[in-house]
């Protein structure tokens, strides 16, 4: 955890969002995955990590705005808890380890929270993402579980994505040790990329470290050599000679802070020239895109900055025909990156994807677009200091989607298809970065982990 004062100080700056009632944030409980006492490893919630700190199960925090308290709610453990888990810390002394003085059993909360009612109080909570947390509302309030959903709060969500939308230097400093713990990850990976391995070698060897440091990895890692299905985590394919390999990964801290990113290896270690040539459009889109962050700037912006860029080397490849700018406005490069640029990073990998991407990545200002490919961007706002992010352009050459925009003739005039047939078999390519906003730029976090063609083909070679 962090020193009690920065969870004291998270709740006094909630309260100063909300006008009034309780906002009740509940913790994850254990879940089983075959039978009852087979658990997966426990995560808890974020954003309850965010305001309590506590890493433990069935744990419920409240914060109540109007009479400046802050309670938790939950079980001391038995002798029979003992026997299994060894002895614990009281709720109590827990409680006071971030800042909280009033405790009281689970058993408690029900009982609390209705005469929060009786008093024509409000109770504040977020969207939840597990259904027993549905059926824990329904018990607690009385809502039916289908209905839970429509009394979720709007005020509080965002008052939650406006406070952990920008991150202090402690949660910027757990965030480089996931960077760093990633560095390790992908620089095996490089290393491993050799013909004749089988994906899921490297994929176990990667989880492996992020384990081995600290915490599990940040999301399901996607390694494959068919880099044109974005998100495969199929990893049964044998590497073979002319095909790349996309690893798009990345590790939690002991404190659950976020890593991700992507690098793309040719098998062997040399890229071809076709491969090369492709790969340096992307970079540059990585690179320029990265360049180009700052505060105040819209990240639409920026995602349109890498299309273009992506746009323009594959016209000068042949790929694509016409006027760039046209071309980009027209959507021609989502054929070949039909996704957004990148998303917020933080205690979540998607950080606070779960109240709503519309509350995290738009705001009144911003629209979400709804074109194909654009509406995929998750995050479009106006950059602020304290805000990470990932940078993560591509260049993928989907033979399904090739075949459907060929057979519809969608922005055929800008679009050469035969020779982007000649490309079917190339997979894809993804170079991500994870950047914080500065006052005054940009910064790169972590230890730099290889990514032109130099750096990868060298570090391959060692």
């Amino acid at each position: 955890m962090f020193k009690k004062e920065v969870y004291i100080d998270r709740r006094n700056r909630l309260r100063e969002e909300v006008t009034s009632g309780v906002a009740l944030i509940l913790g994850n409980a254990e879940a089983s995955y075959n039978y009852p006492a087979n658990t997966y490893h426990f995560r808890q919630d974020s954003d309850f990590l965010y305001f309590f700190g506590l890493d433990l199960p069935d744990f419920v925090g409240v914060v109540d705005i109007d009479n400046h308290k802050d309670y938790i709610f939950a079980n001391d453990v038995d002798i029979e808890d003992i026997i299994w888990m060894g002895p614990q810390p009281t709720v109590k002394d827990q409680a006071a380890g971030v800042g909280v003085e009033n405790t009281a059993p689970y058993g408690d909360l029900k009982g609390f929270l209705n005469r929060v009612v009786k008093e024509g109080r409000k109770v504040h909570f977020l969207p939840f993402y597990r259904g027993d947390r549905v059926l824990q509302l329904q018990d607690l309030l009385g809502f039916l579980a289908g209905s839970v959903k429509d009394y979720v709060s709007e005020e509080l969500i965002k008052a939650v994505v406006k406070l952990r939308s920008i991150k202090d230097e402690y949660e910027i400093a757990e965030i480089e040790k996931a960077v760093d713990i990633a560095y390790d990850m992908h620089t095996t990976a490089m290393k491993m990329c050799k013909p004749g391995v089988i994906e899921r070698e490297i994929a176990g060897t990667m989880e492996g470290i992020s384990l081995a440091q600290g915490g599990p990895v940040s999301f399901p890692i996607i390694l494959t050599i068919n880099g044109q299905t974005l998100h495969n985590h199929y990893h049964g394919n044998t590497l073979t000679e002319g095909r790349m390999m996309i690893a798009d990964a990345g590790a939690e801290t002991t404190m659950h802070y976020s890593s991700d990113i992507t690098r793309t290896t040719p098998v062997g270690g040399k890229f071809s020239q076709r491969q090369k040539e492709v790969y340096e459009i992307v970079l540059e889109a990585n690179m320029k895109a990265i360049e180009a962050i700052r505060p105040g700037v819209e990240y639409r912006e920026i995602h349109f900055l890498a299309a273009k860029i992506l746009t323009t080397g594959l016209k000068n490849l042949g790929l694509i025909k016409g006027d760039v700018d046209a071309a980009v406005a027209a959507g021609a490069h989502t054929l070949f990156q039909p996704h957004g640029l990148g998303h917020m990073m933080g205690i979540d990998v998607h950080d606070m994807e779960g109240l709503g991407e519309n509350y995290v990545g738009y705001d009144e200002k911003t629209k979400r677009a709804t074109e194909f490919g654009t509406a995929y961007l998750r995050l479009g706002r106006e950059l602020q200091p304290g805000f990470v992010l990932t940078v993560e352009p591509g260049c993928y050459f989907i033979p399904e989607l090739i075949d459907k925009w060929q057979k519809e003739g969608t922005c055929a005039e800008f679009i050469d298809f035969d020779k982007v047939n000649e490309y079917r078999n190339f997979g894809g390519i993804r170079i991500e970065d994870d950047v914080l906003v500065t006052e005054t730029g940009n910064r790169v976090l972590g230890k730099p982990i290889p990514k032109t063609v130099e750096e990868i083909e060298a570090i391959c070679a060692s």
